[in-house]
């Protein structure tokens, strides 16, 4: 009889040791845990993936005008009084700062995550935002920094109502603001209302599939599940381009784009 209460008591403890099936992970969503509705959104895609590696080109005369930055001599300590206009930037002919992301693709990768749980850096670095285009996951945090020794101010006019605009003002080399970006939406402007030569633009996508181009023009996206997509590219003056793009499990697919000037 012993034997038999002992066994029921060792049944129990190794029963009530069981994850409930009903409870799952919650997502970070609206600033809130909420708890999931389908897999957990930190689950990576089930099975091999590809990825899609490109180069954006531009097709034209390249800017080379630059900003007198004089009106505050704290920006003429730290960038010599002259800033390149960051509106095209190019270099032998390819183009960076273009935003390039998932416009539309088969499910498994348009409900993909996780959100980042490290925050996307935008800083006040010699009396520019570095860097000129970021790109966050929709949910998303960014964290606006000020490493110079003057006073600047973080102003966005987003679109969507999702995402409330900012308006604040940060000390020479003061504590870091953290955002959080609730809806997708491309291209928010940011603007320094203490210097007006001062402009950024954070894109916040809905899935974690995105990049900037770098000085080269280059881009990469990883670990995308196989289907058919859409890519979207967009430039701050020279707009929109869209490309089909074929994914294959365990393949790299080439995606090259040309803007050309307006």
């Amino acid at each position: 009889m012993k034997r038999i209460l002992l066994t029921l008591a060792l049944l129990t403890t190794l029963t009530g040791c069981k994850p409930d099936s009903a409870v799952q992970k919650g997502a970070v969503i609206d600033g809130g845990v909420h708890p999931a509705t389908t897999a957990p959104v930190d689950s990576p895609p089930a099975g091999p993936t590809g990825n899609v590696t490109g180069t954006i080109s531009f097709l034209g005369k390249i800017p080379t005008a630059t900003i007198d930055t004089t009106m505050d001599p704290a920006c003429s300590l730290t960038s010599s009084g002259k800033l390149p206009v960051e509106t095209i930037v190019a270099n032998a002919g390819k183009l960076a700062n273009v935003f390039v992301y998932v416009k539309s693709g088969p499910p498994a990768a348009m409900q993909a995550g996780p959100i980042p749980s490290q925050p996307t850096v935008l800083d006040q670095k010699n009396c520019q935002y570095v860097p000129h285009v970021i790109g966050v996951m929709q949910g998303g945090v960014v964290e606006f920094r000020n490493s110079d020794p003057t006073m600047h101010n973080i102003h966005t006019t987003p679109t969507d109502a999702g995402n409330q605009p900012i308006d604040i003002s940060q000390s020479p080399r003061g504590t870091p603001q953290n955002k959080q970006f609730l809806k997708p939406e491309l291209m928010i402007p940011v603007r320094c209302n203490n210097h007006p030569w001062m402009n950024a633009f954070i894109n916040v996508s809905p899935t974690p599939f995105f990049a900037v181009t770098d000085a080269a023009g280059h881009f990469d996206l990883h670990g995308l599940p196989p289907g058919d997509y859409v890519l979207g590219m967009v430039q701050e003056k020279l707009g929109e381009k869209t490309l089909n793009v074929l994914v294959k499990a365990n393949v790299t697919t080439r995606a090259d784009e040309t803007f050309p000037a307006s």
